[in-house]
């Protein structure tokens, strides 16, 4: 990943939605103004949610998600419809695209004036309450005055929703697709930022970002990149150390530094190290505040010690990466589970969008930082495995806690501090 490109999970996530034959792919292709999906006359072209980041005028860095037709059929179909329902995890804002010259006297009756698998999917999209503009394509099939009357009868059905007519053929009313996408965009200016709130405008924040086996060769891993933006983007100053110059840096720096932040890999040593004096956390613990529920996950590593023989536990990562030797998902994180707990546990693991629906087969889910996945979608994680009493915590806070420093890692958070008396 380029160190100027936006993070996908930073991306505003588009859901390309509907029926089979009904015009995404070439929705999509008509927004971006290139052929990056393939379109074809032969229904079930997509078999498969694909996802394309793009800086798109006037919407900015986007990430458009093709998927299957919501009337797909057979074992296979249900599968890639499930698959399509599982994108709304991760969706800001949901185009439903359908063909206006296929939809018949009786879908203009439904609730929303579309066919049942379209009902069926706003429901879903209402239920989650999701941003969504109906898009009706293939305006030049029917002639000017039937295109309006169904126009008007869907505009009158629901009111408050943006309503657009488009063809794709001939290629009208693609800007004022965008400009209704761009309405849409969630304002997220008042958000905070990763560390706006623990350092401010000219402190110092040290950072201790090992570098080994499992570092990518030629720049540093995601948090940690996006951690030194958000600093330098609030006026602060990150100094970057690896843990053998730690000592050096806190000495050269005694009196000037606002909190060390780590690599949570090292929290044992960097804890040593680190007097009781300055704030101490880590990258993954600010991530969990940051894109999930801080107290949640702190809740949840109290589980490791209830765990018994045979429970089964899912270690999750948000992205697919090539694993390493000492890997922390399948070696490490497993090696310290065991070893604190003393049990002998069954281990299964997933990666990138592999995230289980059921999870209740599971003792405990141990959830990497996230920083590859969107707010919506770390929460919706956090929120499947809270509504099926399965407790959940994430790699920093896991790590923290069975190295007996989870307390002196939240105490900067009083409403965290709390839980730890």
């Amino acid at each position: 990943m380029e160190l100027n490109s936006t993070l996908q999970g930073d991306r505003v996530h588009i859901a390309i939605l509907g029926k089979r034959n009904a015009g995404k792919s070439s929705i999509i292709n008509a927004i971006t103004g290139q052929e990056l999906a393939i379109v074809s006359d032969i229904k079930g072209t997509t078999t498969d949610p694909v996802s394309k980041a793009m800086e798109i005028l006037p919407l900015g860095p986007c990430l458009l998600i093709d998927t299957p037709g919501l009337d797909d059929e057979g074992e296979l179909g249900t599968k890639r419809i499930e698959k399509t329902l599982k994108v709304l995890a991760k969706t800001d804002i949901a185009l439903i695209v359908t063909d206006i010259s296929s939809l018949t006297c009786r879908d203009l009756t439904s609730q929303h004036g579309l066919s049942p698998d379209e009902e069926h999917i706003i429901a879903l999209i209402e239920e989650k309450k999701l941003p969504y503009i109906i898009v009706l394509n293939q305006s030049d099939r029917l002639d000017l005055e039937k295109t309006e009357e169904i126009c008007n009868i869907i505009s009158d059905k629901n009111p408050g929703i943006p309503v657009q007519l488009v063809s794709t053929t001939e290629k009208t009313g693609i800007e004022s697709l965008k400009d209704a996408i761009t309405l849409l965009v969630p304002d997220d200016s008042s958000k905070p930022s990763i560390t706006g709130d623990l350092v401010k405008s000219g402190e110092i924040a040290v950072l201790v970002t090992p570098v080994d086996s499992a570092a990518p060769k030629g720049r540093l891993i995601m948090p940690q990149q996006q951690v030194i933006r958000d600093l330098l983007d609030n006026g602060a100053a990150a100094v970057v150390t690896q843990v053998p110059g730690l000592s050096g840096v806190l000495k050269r720096l005694e009196g000037s530094i606002k909190i060390v932040i780590t690599d949570s890999q090292a929290f044992k040593e960097v804890n040593a190290i680190v007097p009781e004096e300055i704030p101490l956390t880590s990258f993954s613990i600010l991530f969990a505040r940051h894109k999930g529920n801080l107290k949640r996950l702190a809740e949840g590593a109290a589980a490791v010690d209830r765990l018994k023989d045979g429970d089964k536990i899912l270690i999750a990562e948000g992205c697919t990466h090539r694993r390493q030797c000492e890997d922390i998902g399948t070696v490490k994180i497993p090696k310290w589970l065991k070893e604190h707990s003393g049990r002998e546990l069954v281990i299964e693991t997933c990666s990138g969008a592999d995230f289980p629906s059921d999870l209740s087969s599971y003792a405990l889910i141990i959830h990497c930082g996230g920083c590859t996945l969107t707010e919506k979608e770390m929460k919706h994680r956090i929120s499947c495995a809270g509504g099926q009493g399965v407790p959940i915590v994430n790699y920093g806070i896991f790590i923290a806690y069975v190295n007996g420093i989870l307390k002196r890692s939240v105490n900067m958070f009083p409403s965290i501090s709390e839980i730890f008396g």
